[in-house]
């Protein structure tokens, strides 16, 4: 938050042809597009994203610019039907068995050849591998401090590739600007709550309170 900044210029990213609103995107959208193009998603491939949040949605939305057919779940079932309903994603909703049994459905039994967690609950990565079909990838993009451990049986017998996935290269910037500026990415529902910053002490409290229904929130000055 200082008027003025230095960085080395190998680092700025050319976000000149967006607006602030969707320059202040590009980052949480190029690490979902980064894990996409870790995985190596190609046209007609089965894509899974365990999490509805910016990371999740972000990476659901470059797995299906990049061919695959996607589904997305999540705990939270205002998140998944917005995710329907805004933009245009296919979640999975219901107990956990009713999930389990329509991603079943979905890929004739078979399961997905991506999986991604953006979860941040190790449960959930735990049982990730679960969905993950036979010579699949399962990609992590959560960070926790909590070990992770998978049933070794099971990531033989699915011949896993097991994938992490942090930040982001200037080639995944590039492409996110890109994408953005082709109307490819629908930035207009991705932005769900702005104030303006001399509000921040009230409004995040309130958006903590409400995150349900937040996907991205912004601060302007």
């Amino acid at each position: 938050m200082c008027e003025l900044v230095s960085v080395p210029q190998s680092a700025v990213i050319d976000a000149s042809t967006l607006t602030l609103e969707q320059a202040a995107m590009v980052e949480f959208l190029a690490i979902g597009a980064h894990a996409v193009a870790r995985a190596t998603v190609g046209p007609g491939s089965r894509a899974l994203v365990v999490g509805a949040g910016p990371i999740g949605v972000a990476t659901a939305l470059f797995a299906g610019l990049d061919g695959a057919r996607v589904s997305i779940v999540d705990v939270r079932g205002s998140r998944l039907e917005y995710a329907r309903r805004r933009l245009g994603l296919e979640p999975a909703m219901g107990s956990a068995e009713e999930v389990r049994a329509e991603l079943a459905r979905r890929t004739d039994g078979e399961m997905f050849d991506f999986v991604f967690d953006a979860s941040g609950n190790v449960e959930a990565m735990r049982r990730g591998l679960d969905y993950v079909a036979h010579g699949g990838t399962y990609v992590l993009l959560s960070v926790v401090k909590e070990e992770i451990s998978f049933p070794d049986p099971e990531l033989h017998k699915r011949e896993t590739t097991l994938l992490a996935s942090r930040n982001a290269l200037r080639a995944d910037f590039e492409r996110v600007v890109r994408a953005i500026g082709e109307g490819m990415i629908p930035t207009d529902a991705l932005l769900t709550h702005t104030f303006p910053a001399i509000d921040a002490p009230s409004r995040i409290p309130q958006l903590i309170r409400g995150a349900d229904r937040v996907l991205k929130a912004m601060m302007e000055f």
